[in-house]
């Protein structure tokens, strides 16, 4: 598969997380059948500024509920600021109840 064929199916699962959920690198690298290359969905959550429709990209965080990836963002805090925007409780750069909050991609094929 190549690289942005993997980004395009990354960004397409990123943008139907729920509003005030995350999830994280892993459980997208394990829906797409890819386990292990969770490096290569952070790859494409730092590349997908351009991409349109707009990617949610503050909802993707490491398997701990770590901010891993805010450095990513136009400011320090952005990404925290727009997870708070959205309910969600955060403390020392890692989203705080992150079993409650956590949404799997696999929850997608019981949403329909």
């Amino acid at each position: 598969m190549d690289k942005e064929n993997f980004f395009e199916r990354v960004y397409d699962i990123v943008r139907q997380i729920p509003y005030g959920r995350v999830t994280s690198y892993g459980a997208i690298a394990e829906y797409l059948g890819t386990k292990g290359s969770s490096r290569m969905v952070g790859y494409a959550m730092n590349a997908c500024g351009t991409a349109y429709p707009p990617v949610p990209a503050h909802r993707v965080v490491n398997h701990q509920g770590l901010l891993t990836g805010k450095r990513a963002f136009a400011s320090p805090n952005l990404m925290q600021e727009l997870l708070q925007s959205e309910g969600i409780e955060i403390k020392n750069d890692k989203v705080m109840d992150f079993k409650h909050v956590f949404w799997h991609p696999a929850d997608l094929q019981t949403m329909s």
